[in-house]
């Protein structure tokens, strides 16, 4: 391969990262779309559903908070317990606005980050 063909093929891996990404997860998409009229939204099993989802979010963020990687690591504890605590509480006054809760926490924690390091 030439130097002309590798900078002409660039943008290959990151369109085979997003068909890949794409793929992997609308069709989960769909299969629920067309699940989804023959379920019960009260049953037994879309219950359990929801609750292993809840199980594996919360999970995710307790473990972003109290043992993160990265840059996000050298921030300290306090910092990221309270950019949790204030997104979550103005996620909740906005009658839960993803965007604004999202937007709270990340104001907190990149101004923290800002003044303390």
């Amino acid at each position: 391969m030439t130097a002309v063909d590798v900078q002409a093929t660039w943008w290959w891996p990151y369109l085979m990262i997003f068909v890949a990404g794409w793929l992997a997860t609308d069709i989960w998409r769909w299969i629920g779309v067309l699940a989804a009229g023959r379920l019960h939204e009260e049953s037994e099993l879309l219950t359990w559903v929801r609750a292993v989802a809840t199980a594996l979010i919360a999970s995710i963020i307790a473990r972003l908070i109290l043992f993160p990687d990265g840059p996000l690591g050298q921030t300290p504890l306090f910092l990221r317990v309270s950019a949790a605590v204030i997104g979550f509480a103005c996620f909740k006054l906005s009658r839960n606005n993803l965007l604004f809760g999202v937007g709270a926490a990340e104001a907190v924690l990149i101004g923290g980050w800002l003044i303390l390091m």
